[in-house]
């Protein structure tokens, strides 16, 4: 269906009538998280982590840097325009705007918290130019260590703030709904695993005055993958299932230069190889993108993601050839790269690197609008897990971290107008709901393999419809084999709502691309957006849940 913003949580008339007491809590310790908490001081905020601070988030590995408009020449209106002229025809025209007239300030906000972005010997950033930017604006760290570097500075920033508290260890699982006002429903709280538990599934409830969702992806819903292990789209599954209204779920983007070496998850060749001159070719030495666009391998990643695509199935493979445009200066110049390539036994110095498409970014994800609320009273998402109508069918390179410290000041700023310091006061500790279940390690592994490779098949680079169907139906048995695994019921139940936003779409626009409706479509150029409902609606058979009883009980 058509996405309709009116939808979304608008003014509280009176925000004790729709927000709870606790803290205010943030699930996610990735850029996002971290940088709304920061925000968010003084008032209390616990950020709920799935492992220590640093590992497990996306945003350590991010290569490229932030993109924003801070070099001599360049404007937030042409980042904004670069920004719309990528998304396939269908990127908020509005918030693309605002995100890009507030990106200066953000990296300014960045400098104060100590990141290092890289200088010349007058003191300007050094700017990368990458995919379909029509300038360098690329910050960056030490050529390819952005991510990492802004995280080491967010992560010290963290462990100096009295308002934080980190607790890392667990995952969310659900969210916790009571009436609110008029009527509706108000997310009050949240519903945690232990991880060093969750062989025995343990369950904790953490109360909230408000949750913010900041978990990141869902690559890891595929077999090949740029992203950690954590990023499963969980979720995108359970504020689904509270009624959330989702958007823009079947715009997945497919990093063409991922390598090639048989690693979980896949190691990136960073884009701004590209940018720098790197080319791509296939295994004869030919050069192949420059016959399907004129940017050459500096065309959308859509378009890249396909040509590569192409090439392996049709046997040729695929490499990223270093040799001539990065040559012996690669080891200093992209040092974690080439670590990556070396630990696979490349030397890309001399080598050129053998690369896939992997899953890396979703653009879709739980609807918010420009404050970071989404379509349920109480509940805030930010970073990747969002979908606020930025990055529309294909994300423009390194606007992603940009996204979030944008959106995770906004949603800060607009949490800070609606919570009290009385309302929001620290809880000492979880508690203790749900009893303890033994969890089939094996039979769990056999699960999420066939759901990864199902994934990978049939709603990866090129898509079909007889290919989604037949994945619905693998997901939706999937989702009821699980039992009381509830972290394979979400992983399914996201994996379906990817599925059948890719299945209403009947027609190819940027990252989503569907053989047997290979052109757009005039009509369908607007955002998608679907409920629950309307995902299980799809199909043969409609049903209320994918999850027997025992799990329902958890949820109640």
């Amino acid at each position: 269906m058509d996405f309709d913003s009116t939808r979304l949580a608008r003014g509280f008339a009176d925000p004790a009538d729709v927000l709870g007491s606790g803290d205010i809590v943030i699930i996610g310790a990735g850029l996002a998280g971290l940088f709304t908490a920061l925000r968010l001081a003084p008032l209390p905020v616990t950020v709920v982590a799935a492992a220590p601070l640093g590992e497990g988030s996306s945003s350590v590995w991010a290569q490229g840097g932030i993109a924003a408009a801070v070099g001599e020449g360049d404007a937030p209106e042409q980042h904004a325009a670069d920004t719309i002229a990528a998304g396939g025809g269908i990127v908020d025209a509005h918030v693309a705007e605002v995100v890009a007239s507030e990106a200066p300030a953000r990296i300014a906000d960045l400098l104060r918290y100590g990141v290092p972005f890289d200088r010349d010997l007058a003191g300007h950033f050094v700017l990368s130019r990458e995919a379909a930017h029509s300038k360098p604006r690329v910050v960056r760290v030490s050529g390819d260590r952005a991510g990492a570097a802004i995280m080491q500075s967010l992560i010290a920033a963290v462990k100096q703030t009295p308002s934080i508290r980190v607790l890392d260890g667990y995952e969310a699982l659900d969210l916790i709904l009571e009436a609110g006002s008029g009527g509706s429903d108000r997310v009050s709280g949240v519903r945690l695993v232990r991880t060093e538990a969750k062989g025995t599934g343990t369950f904790d409830f953490m109360p909230a005055s408000a949750v913010v969702l900041a978990t990141g992806g869902a690559g890891a819903l595929y077999s090949v993958t740029t992203n950690p292990i954590y990023a499963r789209g969980e979720a995108i599954a359970f504020a689904a299932r509270a009624g959330a209204l989702i958007a823009d779920a079947e715009f997945v983007q497919f990093h063409p230069t991922a390598i090639d070496a048989g690693i979980d998850p896949a190691p990136l060749a960073s884009e701004a190889l590209r940018g720098e001159g790197a080319t791509l070719i296939n295994g004869a030495g030919a050069r192949f993108m420059l016959a399907l666009d004129e940017r050459g391998e500096l065309a959308a990643r859509d378009i890249v993601a396909r040509g590569v695509f192409a090439e392996i199935a049709a046997g040729r493979g695929a490499f990223l050839d270093c040799r001539d445009a990065i040559g012996a200066a690669f080891p200093q110049a992209f040092p974690t790269v080439y670590a990556h390539c070396r630990a696979a036994g490349i030397d890309p110095v001399t080598q050129p690197i053998p690369v896939a498409p992997a899953a890396h970014y979703h653009m879709g994800g739980v609807a918010t609008d420009l404050f970071g609320r989404t379509s349920l009273e109480g509940l805030w998402a930010v970073g990747e897990v969002a979908s606020t109508g930025l990055h529309g069918a294909n994300r423009l390179a390194s606007n992603s971290l940009l996204e979030a410290v944008v959106l995770g000041a906004r949603a800060a700023d607009d949490i800070g107008r609606l919570v009290t310091s009385e309302m929001a006061h620290p809880t000492a500790r979880t508690y203790r709901t749900g009893p303890e279940r033994p969890i089939d390690a094996a039979r769990r592994a056999s699960l999420v393999g066939r759901l990864r490779q199902t994934m990978s098949v049939h709603v990866g680079v090129v898509r079909s419809g007889a290919g989604l169907v037949q994945a619905l139906t693998f997901l939706r048995e999937i989702g009821e084999e699980a039992g009381c695994d509830r972290m394979v019921v979400n992983m399914a139940l996201a994996a379906e709502i990817i599925t059948g936003s890719a299945l209403l779409r009947t027609e190819s626009r940027g990252a989503h691309y569907r053989s047997d409706f290979p052109e757009p479509e005039a009509a369908l150029q607007h955002r998608s957006a679907v409920t629950l409902r309307e995902i299980r609606a799809i199909g043969t058979r409609s049903r209320k849940s994918a999850a027997p009883r025992c799990c329902e009980e958890l949820s109640t």
